[in-house]
């Protein structure tokens, strides 16, 4: 009888052992789950500049922009209503980290296309990483026709833009982004403007509800156009999102929507009553 209980115990004591030998290969061969941060902003617009956010793969996405004149033209112009940019884009998600985008915008009669890939994501627990990053590259072409004497070549009217959108959520309700811009056009309209434009953008989203949230968004420029009045870009907008559309309500400075425009072609005071509302309404397929 000893020896049966003996034989039992070191049998169960083997296959306790083995039980914890087979559960430890399997800790040790399982990958960690990354704990990726998503929807730090709500759409991939933070107001006009774009934010981290990126269309899923084979996601398309279709965007009206649209922004009207001067609120303070007064009446006569029923407030800036009588005068109004429009754009139209197509957003599609390559990959989940690549978005491609083309649009065209009424001012100017300009073209743009663009590329933005997620290169970092933000990421919490055992393998945190304290923000997300994004590389972001466009070029624009105006199509517009030039005034006799000033013709200018294909290559003469395009414009180039770098951004690196940097974006950390810090909760379910904030989120704020930073945004360093360079900006490059072919040609300036007198020798004194600078081909090349520096800039960093600062963005915020603030979360009201499930649907709801206010952004905010200001561009000051290192330098700017000396043919204009150039202002910085600063606008602010409400995200309202109604299932499967985003739609935003924007104030801001900048009659355009694509960047070389509202950030370096901006001549509104905004704090002067140079206003424009505008919208943004997506649908995505």
């Amino acid at each position: 009888m000893k020896k049966i209980i003996a034989i039992i115990f070191v049998l169960t004591f083997s296959i306790q052992l083995s039980a914890q030998d087979l559960l430890d290969v399997l800790n040790n061969e399982t990958p960690e789950t990354e704990n990726i941060v998503t929807a730090t902003f709500k759409g991939t617009r933070i107001v006009n500049g774009h934010s981290i956010e990126n269309r899923k793969k084979k996601e398309l996405e279709f965007i009206i922009s649209h922004r009207f004149g001067r609120v303070n033209t007064g009446f006569e112009e029923f407030f800036g209503l009588d005068q109004s940019n429009i754009r139209f884009s197509f957003e599609y998600g390559l990959t989940d980290n690549l978005t491609a985008g083309l649009g065209r915008s009424s001012f100017e009669k300009t073209y743009d296309g663009y590329l933005k890939y997620s290169l970092l994501k933000q990421k919490k627990g055992t393998n945190s990483f304290p923000f997300a990053v994004s590389l972001f590259g466009s070029i624009a072409a105006k199509s517009q026709k030039a005034v006799a004497g000033n013709e200018r070549s294909f290559a003469e009217s395009l414009f180039y833009v770098g951004q690196v959108l940097i974006a950390k959520k810090v909760n379910s309700s904030l989120s704020f982004q930073i945004t360093p811009t360079y900006v490059h056009r072919n040609l300036t309209a007198i020798n004194a403007d600078p081909h090349d434009i520096f800039a960093l953008g600062f963005g915020t989203r603030v979360k009201l509800n499930k649907r709801v949230s206010l952004n905010a968004e200001f561009y000051p420029q290192f330098n700017k156009l000396e043919s204009i009045d150039a202002k910085n870009s600063l606008a602010f907008g409400v995200d309202i999102e109604t299932g499967g559309h985003v739609f935003q309500i924007i104030l801001s400075n900048a009659i355009t929507m694509i960047e070389k425009g509202f950030i370096t072609e901006s001549t509104g005071n905004f704090f002067g009553g140079d206003i424009h509302l505008g919208f943004n309404l997506s649908r995505t397929f």
